[in-house]
C-alpha cells in the first residue's frame, strides 16, 4: 500500500512514521521547504521525500493520500487526487483507527485551544494517562506511533475535520462558531458550520456532544440538522437539568445525575468566555469519572494558554496584555470585554473578511487610542476613525509598543489583540505575540 503525505510539517511527519510502522511505502512530497529538524527524522526512518515540488508521477500512484490541513482542497493536486478517486485523508482519520484510546475532541472558532489545555490539564492532573495533540503540541499520528495512551485531548480545526470518514470522538465539544477562514468555504458562511458539527457526524447514543448553548449559529444548526450524541449544553444565561451553567456566581454542572458546583472566583481563568471554557473542559471531567476535589484543585490552578489574554508586564501602573491569538473579531470581542481599564488597542494584520461593526461598542466604551500594526489598514481606520480620539499607524511591533507607551497614563492597559492573521509582517500569531512580549520587556 503507498502511502503519500502532502506537506511535511508536524502533521505530515507524524503520519509518515505511524505509515511506516504500519507498512505502508511512505513518500513524503512538500510544495515548500520542510525544516532541518523533520528532513533529519525523515532520513533516520528511511522515508522518501522532496520539497519544493509536487512529483505527479510519485503522488498520483498512491493509494491513500494524507493531505495537511492547510493545503486547501482547491489545490491542481489535490483536485487530481479526487479526480482519480484516491482517498484523501487528514492526520486524524488516518491515526485514528490504530488506537484504542478514548478521544476528545474539541473545535470551535475561538476557545479551543483553551478549553482543549485545561481539559487535559484536568485529566493530567486526576493521574490519567493522556495525550494532547491535534491543532496543538505533537502530532496525533506520532503519539498513536510512539505511545500507547488510554485518552487523547485533540483540539481539531475545521480543515482537520473536513478531512474525516469515520473518525469519531467519544466526547465532542464545539466551543462555538463564528465567521472565520471563510475564504477557504466560498464565502458561505453555513459551510464553515457544516464543517465544525462534522466532529459529531459518526457519534452514537453511547457519544457526548458538549456545545455552548447561546451560540447562535450552533442553535441554528440544531433546528435542521440532528445528533446521535448525547447533548450536553453550556450557558452564561440559562439553566438545564442536563448540563453546565453558571448562576449566583457559581459553576454548576449535572450529568448523568451527578452535580458538582464551584465557585467562579476560585476558578483561575478570568472573563465570561473562560466561563465557557471551563464549563466545557468540567464536562469532560465528569464524563471521565474525575474526583470533584481534584476537579476543584485543577480549575483554580491552571495557566491558561499563552499569547490568550497572556499579562506580560505592569510598567508604570500600566498593564501589558499578549492576545496574538486572537486572529477574528469574535476573538478580540472577548479581549475588549474582559478589559476594565481605558485601553489602547493595538490591531491589524491580515483581514480574513472581518465585519468590525460587532466591536463597535466595546470600543466606545473602553478604547482611548488605536494603534494599527498591519501592511494594510485602511479596513480598521474606516470602522474605527471618528469613534477613538487617537489613531496610529505603525510597520513593527517595536513602535507599536514604543508609541503605545506615550499613549498611556496610570492605571491604563496596552491590549495586543488583532484580529487578524498574522502572515503581513510576521511567521505566525507565536512570533508576533513573542515580538510584542520581547518589544514591552525593552522598554
Amino acid at each position: 500500500m503507498r502511502l503519500v503525505i502532502l506537506g511535511g510539517g508536524e502533521s505530515g511527519i507524524g503520519t509518515a512514521i505511524l505509515g511506516k510502522k504500519k507498512g505502508y511505502d511512505v513518500f513524503v512530497s512538500d510544495f515548500g521547504k520542510i525544516k532541518e529538524n523533520y528532513k533529519e527524522v525523515l532520513i533516520i526512518n528511511e522515508i522518501a521525500w522532496e520539497e519544493e515540488k509536487h512529483t505527479e508521477d510519485l503522488i498520483l500512484n498512491a493509494d491513500l493520500v494524507m493531505k495537511s490541513p492547510g493545503i486547501p482542497e482547491k489545490s491542481p493536486i489535490v483536485k487530481k487526487l479526487i479526480e482519480k478517486g484516491i482517498p484523501v485523508l487528514s492526520e486524524i482519520e488516518f491515526a485514528a483507527p490504530y488506537t484504542n484510546a478514548t478521544i476528545i475532541g474539541i473545535t470551535g472558532s475561538n476557545g479551543k485551544t483553551t478549553t482543549t489545555m485545561l481539559a487535559y490539564h484536568l485529566l493530567k492532573s486526576a493521574g490519567l494517562n493522556v495525550g494532547l495533540g491535534g491543532n496543538i503540541g505533537k502530532s496525533f499520528a506520532w503519539q498513536v506511533a510512539d505511545n500507547d495512551y488510554e485518552s487523547y485531548v485533540l483540539e481539531l480545526s475545521s480543515f482537520q475535520l473536513d478531512g474525516i470518514v469515520n473518525f469519531k470522538p467519544h466526547i465532542a465539544i464545539i466551543t462555538n462558531i463564528s465567521p472565520d477562514h471563510l475564504d477557504r468555504y466560498d464565502y458561505k458562511y453555513e459551510n464553515y458550520i457544516d464543517s465544525k458539527f462534522r466532529i459529531t457526524m459518526n457519534q452514537t447514543e453511547d457519544d457526548y456532544l458538549i456545545y455552548d448553548a447561546d451560540d447562535e449559529a450552533i442553535a441554528e444548526w440544531f433546528k435542521t440538522h440532528t445528533t446521535k450524541a448525547k447533548l450536553i449544553p453550556f450557558s452564561l444565561t440559562k439553566t438545564f437539568s442536563e448540563g453546565a451553567y453558571i448562576k449566583n456566581n457559581k459553576m454548576e454542572i449535572s450529568i448523568n445525575q451527578e452535580e458538582f458546583t464551584m465557585d467562579t472566583e476560585h476558578i483561575a481563568l478570568e472573563g465570561k468566555h473562560n466561563m465557557k471554557n471551563a464549563m466545557a473542559a468540567t464536562s469532560v471531567a465528569k464524563l471521565m469519572q474525575i474526583r470533584k476535589s481534584t476537579i476543584r484543585e485543577s480549575l483554580s490552578n491552571f495557566q491558561g494558554v499563552e499569547h490568550r489574554l497572556e499579562k506580560v508586564l505592569k510598567i508604570q501602573n500600566v498593564q501589558y496584555i499578549n492576545d496574538s491569538k486572537a486572529t477574528n473579531v469574535n476573538a478580540t470581542f472577548f479581549a475588549l470585554d474582559s478589559m476594565n481599564t481605558p485601553t489602547v488597542w493595538i490591531v491589524g494584520g491580515v483581514d480574513k473578511g472581518n465585519d468590525y461593526n460587532e466591536l463597535m461598542s466595546l470600543v466606545r466604551e473602553k478604547v482611548k487610542a488605536i494603534i494599527c500594526l498591519g501592511v494594510d489598514n485602511k479596513k480598521i481606520i474606516d470602522a474605527f476613525g471618528n469613534v477613538v480620539d487617537m489613531m496610529v499607524e505603525v510597520d513593527n511591533m517595536n513602535d507599536a509598543v514604543r508609541m503605545a507607551q506615550r499613549l498611556t497614563e496610570k492605571g491604563d492597559t496596552v491590549l495586543l489583540s488583532p484580529a487578524c492573521a498574522s502572515f503581513d509582517l510576521f511567521e505566525n500569531y507565536e512570533d508576533r505575540g513573542n515580538q510584542f512580549k520581547q518589544a514591552v520587556k525593552n522598554l
